[in-house]
């Protein structure tokens, strides 16, 4: 299909060489030409193969010397060290293949949840489907924000503006028409007005169009290749990481060098010296961080799915949990995003109550004398405006109620239903000439319709708005009847017509009043818990919505977000600032919480302002104009349920629209940053232990307490099993009592450097007084000390990973459910080593001996000293920390 110029030929050309209608195909046809055309997948990035991310784990600098290192000891007769090199080789790459590929798995497993949907029209009736499902011939229904989901062939275009650059590379929206093509000209794809193509978005307007290809026949399936080979790019955390490892290891190299030199003139011989420094140097350097990096992130990505937040950009798993302040819309995520009409204001003074919630045509009307209304009079002119401007679905079927299209003209549409009549009955008392389809910058949606051989304007939208097209004398009298609904807690909407003489919108007389509509949209049940939760994490919430100030003002004290009227400001008084630097915007809106009748680019000036304060911002977003503001973001937080364009422009999506879940992706995004610092913690310590008893011994003129297969064999247990169980850790109630973190602070903050120093210095002290007391006090032989020695570090580093779950609280204050992954690794990790004693052929490639029972209680309480030693250092990082406060309060 997408060899044909459908460009070149009419809409009802197209339909019929398409062997297609208007109505759209039926459910047999669908069925025929998914089989004949397959699924609509536009292809995506080329995944790692299994055996590429196994060779991938061979491309380190330490792997290249571990390899060195096993053919020196192949060459020199000790086909046991070079076995055992061998094999741990080969368990880190197959850890390090497991781990990727899990990720690989992961991120896919993501991207198809994020499902692109689209309205479509078959049988004559319209459906909201999986784009995937769509074939050439199905009509398609476009509107703001939505992305195209195949190629098509404009039918209808309403004011419809489509983005394409990521085709063209034209930045400016394409405005788009329905007229066929020179065919004597040559036209490129920026010059086909009259097409839209997949993975392009709409900008503004509405149309209709019959999908012409799908797919790799796409225009995009056909560049498809590039972007199958587009290597990701890393994020800034994992980046950061990199760098910090290529530095400690630069370091380690030189003392590992240093000590090398220092063996050497001692008369070590010349092998040995060779094994000390990459045994020494693989134990030091944490060469299974960038590992454990990827599965923290990975199980932070997997914790949020779970509670709704799917994560599009990696740097948002951990970058969330620095928000300092939350943007969020009302409406679908503070509420219900239920739009109900409950009050109804006719010019005739009358209020009627209308009962019923959610979209369905369930509940009554009555007027204020509590009486059923009747659709005649003022009521009737008024329903008969409404559903003829109206273009929402809702109908009842067999299963329930159906609905689609706008949520306020499905809300309006079931007012119908409510009075006892079906929408037709209104409908058929008029003939639409024009629809004027909703746009959130013109804050009205309007129609131009035959009635009783006259024409007639009628439009809806915000009272400010349709109240400037009324007469004098009414504008008055509803501004006060609007503001009282607002203050009330309603959503007020103004309806208004007239007779015209024509369909032009420049030739509009003055409009009379045909009703005033009051909408709620109830609150979410857990919206207020999960502010609350924001506020006592020191993040602040503030509220941006389209309402009325008094609406909003009404709504943001029920949340909890706002107590009095002057922390709110309109987006008439924004308006004053839009020529001034965001600096001297944020000094007028830095007390505001609430922020009414906002337009979407002020929303992004709210958000650049927020930033000049020095706040590390999140928004949430739905619609197409959200897009500036998610980008602007440092963290754009798009709906489930919202337009393709915000979703793409967002660093996470909110399956289920919900605030609580937004509260819910802080905190795991706290828990992961926390949990990456207690494997850097672990292992950078243990790595330092080992590093100074060795160059303790080497100083002193000892005995070496490890061997070189031996420090690599503890390097397996350390890398292998601790540091990624940490990354398993829950976290605790505290993790949202504490203020965030700074976005610009650093990992190797004075907590961090403090606590590796004491602990690398009390685990290197306990295994060099263990050391010495072997040597001279029991005059045990080497190869039996080193047991003991090698037992009493495996001992160290499972007791210090239990200090590093938290690196403030007391490890008795942590319940052990809160990572029982953790406690299982321990003991395999001891049972390991211990069997490794007994193993055949293992026990003599480390040279290793089984311990007595008198060992193990001499061992025990002198591992047991790491656990006191962090116990004390807590405690007085807690005192000091307690006087800070105090003194900066």
């Amino acid at each position: 299909m997408s060899s044909e110029k459908f460009y070149l030929l009419s809409g009802p050309d197209v339909v019929t060489k398409l062997s297609a209608s208007t109505e759209g195909l039926s459910d047999g046809e669908v069925k025929k030409r998914l089989e004949q055309h397959g699924r609509n997948n536009i292809p995506q990035p080329k995944s790692k193969t299994l055996l590429r991310i196994f060779l991938s784990q061979f491309l380190n600098p330490l792997i290249y010397v571990l390899i060195a290192a096993a053919v020196i000891s192949l060459f020199t007769g000790d086909s046991g060290d070079a076995i055992f090199i061998t094999a741990i080789i080969t368990i880190n790459a197959v850890l390090g293949t497991y781990q990727e590929s899990r990720a690989e798995n992961s991120a896919k497993a993501l991207r198809d949840m994020v499902k692109v949907m689209t309205r479509v029209r078959r049988g004559n009736k319209i459906h909201e489907i999986d784009s995937e499902e769509l074939v050439p011939g199905d009509v398609v229904l476009l509107e703001s924000g939505n992305k195209i989901p195949a190629d098509l062939r404009l039918l209808e275009a309403r004011d419809l503006a489509i983005e394409e650059a990521l085709l063209t590379g034209e930045s400016v929206a394409v405005v788009k028409n329905i007229e066929p093509l020179d065919a004597n000209a040559e036209h490129s794809l920026g010059d086909q007005l009259n097409m839209a193509f997949a993975a392009t978005t709409v900008q503004k307007g509405r149309g209709i169009g019959i999908v012409t290809a799908t797919a790799q026949h796409t225009e995009i399936g056909r560049i498809a290749d590039s972007l199958r080979t587009t290597e990701p790019e890393k994020p800034p955390l994992e980046r950061r990481m990199e760098s910090f490892s290529r530095r400690i290891s630069v370091i380690v190299v030189f003392v590992c060098i240093a000590l090398g030199i220092i063996g050497y003139f001692e008369g070590m011989p010349a092998r040995e010296v060779f094994f000390l420094m990459v045994a020494v140097g693989v134990s030091a350097i944490p060469e299974g961080l960038p590992v454990a990096l990827t599965v923290a992130l990975s199980i932070g990505t997997r914790r949020m799915a779970r509670r709704n937040v799917i994560v599009r950009k990696l740097p948002a798993v951990e970058g969330l949990g620095s928000c300092t302040l939350i943007a969020s819309d009302k409406t679908g995520t503070l509420t219900m995003d239920q739009q109900s009409v409950q009050k109804l204001y006719m010019p005739d003074g009358i209020f009627y109550n209308v009962t019923g919630i959610g979209y369905t045509g369930e509940g009554t009307i009555t007027d204020d004398k509590n009486k059923p209304a009747e659709a005649t009079g003022a009521l009737e002119k008024f329903l008969v405006a409404s559903i003829l401007a109206n273009e929402g679905i809702l109908r009842k079927t067999d299963i329930g109620w159906e609905h689609s299209g706008d949520s306020v003209d499905v809300a309006i549409r079931a007012l119908a239903y409510k009075i006892g009549k079906e929408p037709g009955t209104f409908k058929s008392k008029g003939e639409v000439l024009e629809m004027i389809p909703y746009e959130s910058e013109q804050k009205y949606s309007a129609v131009f319709y035959k009635q009783d051989g006259q024409t007639f304007y009628a439009m809806k939208g915000a009272v400010e708005v349709v109240g400037k097209m009324l007469k004098e004398d009414q504008q008055v009298k509803i501004k006060d009847v609007s503001e009282q609904m607002a203050a009330d807690g309603f959503r007020v909407l103004a309806m208004a017509g007239a007779s015209v003489q024509n369909t032009s919108r420049d030739q509009l007389p003055p409009l009379e009043l045909l009703g005033l509509i009051g909408m709620i949209d109830p609150l979410r049940e857990e919206a207020k818990e999960a502010v609350i939760k924001c506020q006592q994490a020191g993040i602040r919430v503030v509220m941006v919505t389209g309402d009325h100030p008094a609406t909003a003002l009404a709504i943001g004290k029920s949340l909890g977000i706002v107590s009095k009227r002057e922390e709110v400001i309109t987006g008439t008084e924004l308006s004053a600032f839009d020529n001034v630097d965001p600096k001297q915007m944020a000094e007028k809106i830095k007390d505001k919480m609430v922020f009414a009748r906002v337009a979407p680019l002020q929303k992004q000036r709210i958000v650049e302002a927020f930033k000049a304060l020095g706040h590390f911002v999140a928004v949430t977003g739905d619609g197409a104009n959200d897009a500036p503001a998610l980008k602007s973001a440092h963290i754009g937080v798009a709906m489930g349920g919202g337009t393709d364009l915000a979703k793409e422009a967002s660093s996470i999506i909110i399956t289920d629209n919900n605030f609580a879940s937004i509260t819910a992706g802080v905190e795991e995004g706290r828990i992961t940053f926390s949990n990456l610092r207690k494997v850097i913690y672990l292992l950078i310590s243990t790595g330092a232990a080992e590093l100074l008893i060795v160059a303790l011994a080497i100083i002193f003129n000892l005995p070496l307490p490890f061997i070189a297969v031996q420090l690599l064999w503890l390097n397996l247990v350390t890398n292998g099993i601790q540091d990624i169980a940490l990354s398993f850790e829950k976290g605790h109630g505290s993790v949202m009592q504490s203020p965030p973190r700074k976005p610009d602070e650093s990992i190797f903050d004075k907590l961090m450097n403090s606590q590796m120093l004491v602990s690398g210095l009390v685990m290197a002290g306990v295994l060099f007084g263990a050391w010495l007391f072997l040597l001279d006090h029991e005059a045990y032989g080497e190869r039996h000390a080193r047991s003991v020695v090698m037992m009493l570090m495996v001992f160290l580093q499972n007791f210090h990973a239990l200090n590093c779950r938290s690196e403030t609280e007391s490890l008795f204050r942590i319940p052990l459910r809160n990572n029982y992954t953790l406690i299982i690794g321990l003991i395999v990790a001891q049972s390991v080593h211990i069997a490794a004693a007994y193993i055949p052929g293992l026990n003599e490639t480390l040279q290793l001996e089984p311990i007595t029972l008198r060992e193990w209680l001499i061992l025990l309480p002198a591992a047991l000293s790491i656990l006191l030693a962090m116990e004390i250092f807590k405690m007085v990082w807690r005192k000091i920390s307690s006087k800070n406060a105090v003194k900066i309060s």
